[in-house]
């Protein structure tokens, strides 16, 4: 099945309404003792009952949304890649981002929905549970934040690179060696810790500054985010070849990503400069 993009926006507030209550979800297990119920997955991730269930409702609810497109979710059993290469349009979720943040109750976790067209993402929304923060994009539409009742469009800033206090984002739960090394590269960087998509979204917030990342993430820990941000006007590229992320890749794992504004004329010495030393 295929879908139309004038189509899009109506399936926007449909998704947007299946986020929120997806956060809902969530949050009735956070403020209960889910001690008893967390699990360790096959890589050692830890899996909880808020993530099972926001996963088995938003994975109910985009197949009934859109009969016969594909849902790829990070909870629900995999779908070989001979099978998924042939996709023209999927979904692809991560129904609790931050479970181990969720789990050590400190906030940074999110609900993550994108609509892919065969590698990239078209339609992003991400919403953040305690804050009720939604943020969402379509393809050449814009990127925009819903809080209470107004919602503004989202711009990314240009910043100078070379500056001192550039604030950099860092995972709060993997910070290895190699990050560490290329945040010694900067101008006297501020570092923050953060959780979960809330560091892609700080960026487009003009928050902070950069983010990157070495250690391995999942295609459905971006992809939602990956729209927001090209839409302000940002770039989610690969450290290693400087192109664009792409999707639906046979291994479903990221390459290590830097994000950066598509106004930076820096970008290129970026690169040589400093990601690539």
């Amino acid at each position: 099945m295929s879908i139309k993009s004038d189509d899009f926006d109506k399936l926007l507030k449909s998704v947007k309404d299946i986020s929120v209550h997806a956060g809902k979800i969530i949050l009735e297990v956070y403020g209960s003792d889910f001690s008893g119920s967390i699990e360790n997955k096959k890589d050692n991730s830890p899996v909880t009952v808020a993530d099972k269930k926001a996963n088995r409702y938003i994975v109910d609810r985009l197949e009934s949304l859109t009969p016969g497109i594909p849902v790829i979710a990070e909870e629900s059993d995999q779908i070989d890649f001979e099978k998924r290469k042939k996709f023209d349009f999927f979904w692809l979720v991560d129904p609790l981002d931050g479970t181990k943040e969720f789990i050590k109750r400190n906030g940074d976790f999110t609900v993550n929905i994108a609509l892919m067209q065969k590698d990239r993402p078209v339609m992003g929304i991400v919403y953040v549970p305690l804050e009720k923060k939604l943020y969402w994009a379509i393809e050449h539409k814009g990127a925009y934040l819903e809080y209470g009742d107004k919602i503004r469009k989202l711009k990314v800033k240009k910043i100078n690179l070379n500056k001192k206090g550039l604030k950099i984002l860092v995972s709060r739960s993997h910070l290895d060696n190699k990050t560490k090394d290329y945040i010694n590269k900067f101008n006297e960087p501020i570092i923050e810790q953060r959780g979960s998509a809330l560091k892609f979204l700080l960026i487009v917030e003009g928050k902070a500054d950069i983010y990157f990342r070495f250690s391995p993430t999942m295609e459905w820990d971006t992809a939602a985010s990956h729209i927001i941000l090209k839409e302000a006007g940002n770039n989610l590229l690969n450290i290693e070849t400087k192109k664009e992320l792409n999707y639906n890749k046979k291994s479903l794992i990221n390459p290590g990503f830097i994000v950066l504004s598509k106004e930076n004329e820096e970008i290129e010495s970026v690169f040589n400069n400093i990601v690539t030393k």
